[in-house]
C-alpha cells in the first residue's frame, strides 16, 4: 500500500512563508508525477502546483505563480511545496497526491492515483 504524508502546515500571518513536505512510502513507489492541491471551506479541490520527476519540470496555477515553488528529492520519495508572500485567500486543505503514469494534464484531478489526507494551511489578515 502506498501512503502519501503531508506535513509542513500551520498558521501564518499574510506576507509569511511555509514550506509543506509529502512523503511517500510503502510499497516500490514510483511515480510520474507528484502534484498539490487544496481546497477551501465550501469550494472544490484545485489544483495549485505539479512536478514531473523526468526533467525536473514545474507547472503552476497562476494564482501562485511567482509566490509558490514545488520542487522534488527523488531519493527521499518527498516533494515540497514552498509558499511565500502568502495572502489569506491561500488558506486551505493541501493536499498531496501522485500520479503514476502520463494521462494527460497534471492540473486533473483525475490524473491522479494517490493522495494524502491533507495539512491545513491558514493565513491571518
Amino acid at each position: 500500500q502506498v501512503q502519501l504524508v503531508e506535513s509542513g502546515g500551520g498558521l501564518v500571518q499574510a506576507g509569511g512563508s511555509l514550506r509543506l513536505s509529502c512523503a511517500a512510502s510503502g510499497r516500490a513507489f514510483s511515480t510520474y508525477a507528484m502534484g498539490w492541491f487544496r481546497q477551501a471551506p465550501g469550494k472544490g479541490r484545485e489544483f495549485v502546483a505539479a512536478f514531473r520527476w523526468s526533467g525536473g519540470i514545474t507547472y503552476y496555477a497562476d494564482s501562485v505563480k511567482g509566490r509558490f515553488t514545488i520542487s522534488g528529492d527523488n531519493a527521499k520519495n518527498t516533494v515540497y511545496l514552498q509558499m511565500n508572500s502568502l495572502k489569506p485567500e491561500d488558506t486551505a486543505v493541501y493536499y498531496c497526491a501522485g500520479d503514476v503514469y502520463y494521462r494527460g494534464s497534471l492540473a486533473s484531478r483525475a490524473n491522479y492515483d494517490y493522495w494524502g489526507r491533507g495539512t491545513q494551511v491558514t493565513v491571518s489578515s
